[in-house]
């Protein structure tokens, strides 16, 4: 078997695994990388690719003048799909970090989408303390603790007085 051959198999290889993985769920660019640098499992145990820099970095090209691989659509879909899981804005703007997505692709999807970040807030208090929410301060408190960690914005859960107040 001459170089080429093998390197061509190699980059098939690696070329099907990135299409079997997205086509699972849509990944950001970085996540891919590091899926497809990973060793790969198989029935012994971890086995290493032959795969190089040179062919991860075609197969992400590939990926992408497919329109398989975007990141600001995978934004869009991770911003809709943990807005329903009840997080905030702050807290899915960390995820997309630690995801790889650029700050300004994340800024712009969050900018773009569809939620009602106050309204999520309501729901999700709601979910946990009950109707109606609680107005005692120490009580009150705990729910904007709870909101908070879920990622929401202090203005947004302050909202939610206000309006419950009318």
């Amino acid at each position: 078997m001459s170089e080429s051959t093998g390197r061509r198999s190699a980059y098939a290889r690696l070329l099907d695994r990135a299409v079997r993985i997205l086509a699972m769920r849509d990944h950001g660019e970085q996540e891919l990388r590091r899926k497809l640098a990973a060793p790969v499992m198989t029935k012994n145990g971890p086995e290493e690719t032959d795969a190089t820099a040179d062919d991860i970095e075609n197969v992400i090209n590939w990926c992408k003048e497919s329109h398989y691989l975007d990141d600001a659509r995978f934004a869009r879909q991770f911003i809709n799909s943990r807005s329903r899981k009840g997080y905030g804005p702050s807290r899915i703007r960390q995820e997309l970090n630690q995801k790889g997505i650029s700050r300004e692709i994340s800024e712009l999807a969050l900018y773009e989408c569809d939620v009602d970040w106050a309204e999520k807030a309501r729901d999700q208090a709601v979910r946990k303390y009950g109707e109606p929410l609680p107005t005692e301060f120490a009580i009150k408190a705990k729910v904007q603790r709870f909101l908070l960690y879920r990622g929401y914005l202090m203005e947004d859960i302050q909202e939610i007085w206000r309006n419950f107040a009318d």
